[in-house]
């Protein structure tokens, strides 16, 4: 059971997510060979207060 967690910066629209989760899981069934019912992929957001980059959160850099 192959498993990917993407974490993004919040506001990606459910269409960008659709598209991640099916682009990883085809990655997963053909590099592994795991059925693709069996592929788990987690996609997190991650809010601007919350990620940094550079000593800095996002939401500060602008």
């Amino acid at each position: 059971m192959p498993m990917v967690e993407v974490k993004i910066k919040a506001g990606r629209t459910i269409e960008q997510k659709r598209e991640i989760a099916l682009r990883m899981t085809e990655v997963l069934v053909e590099v592994c060979g795991s059925a693709r019912d069996r592929v788990h992929v987690i996609i997190t957001e991650v809010g601007e207060d919350n990620w940094g980059r550079g000593g800095r959160l996002l939401s500060d850099i602008g």
